[in-house]
């Protein structure tokens, strides 16, 4: 079951990183070729929505041991996605916006390049603020699996520490069977001897 839970997981990272690369281009491109770009990543949306939907059916499918933690990183990709559908929708606000000032037919000229300027600045902006919160986001993720780890080692050391006495008693039993079986043999003797 987990062996499809990480399938899907580095189909999520494959797509993910698309979409991000996609998105970061629809603002320097124009026309029918930006079109194209905003079609295909909302297409591409849409089957890392799906994918989420057979990562959270698995994960409800898991033993219960181990379920918080495909939890957890179930979780972090869920907020990777929400971030993703965010920049996506700003990079069609702002894609929209140049389709609005073609069609009015604003002059270049030197607001045109600042815009550009500023969106370039904002686009850098952004990426910066996207990647220090997948590693912040990353770096939860590490911890809570190493705080599952660590509370799994313990139930396991628990679970040695009961077998463990569970054996010392059964070893005393069987000495004590022993020394019985000793006893009654050497009683035995005797009274065969007798």
């Amino acid at each position: 079951m987990s062996s499809d839970f990480e399938a899907y997981e580095q189909d999520f990272g494959t797509l993910t990183a698309e979409i991000t690369n996609k998105i970061g281009r629809i603002p320097k491109l124009g026309g029918e070729e930006k079109t194209q770009l905003v079609l295909n990543v909302d297409k591409q949306l849409e089957e890392v929505r799906e994918l989420m939907e057979q990562m959270d059916l698995e994960v409800r499918e898991l033993p219960i041991q181990i379920r918080g933690m495909y939890q957890s990183r179930l979780k972090s990709y869920k907020g990777e996605m929400e971030k993703l559908e965010k920049d996506f929708k700003r990079s069609r606000i702002a894609y929209s916006d140049e389709v609005r000032n073609e069609l009015l037919g604003e002059d270049a000229g030197s607001s045109e390049s600042q815009l550009i300027k500023l969106r370039e600045e904002r686009a850098h902006l952004l990426d910066n603020t996207e990647k220090l919160e997948r590693s912040s986001r990353r770096l939860d993720a590490g911890y809570q699996i190493a705080v599952e780890t660590e509370q799994l080692g313990q139930e396991i050391l628990a679970n040695l520490h009961t077998d463990r006495e569970k054996i010392q008693r059964s070893r005393d039993r069987l000495r004590e069977t022993d020394a019985n079986l000793g006893k009654s043999s050497r009683i035995l003797t005797g009274m065969l001897r007798r």
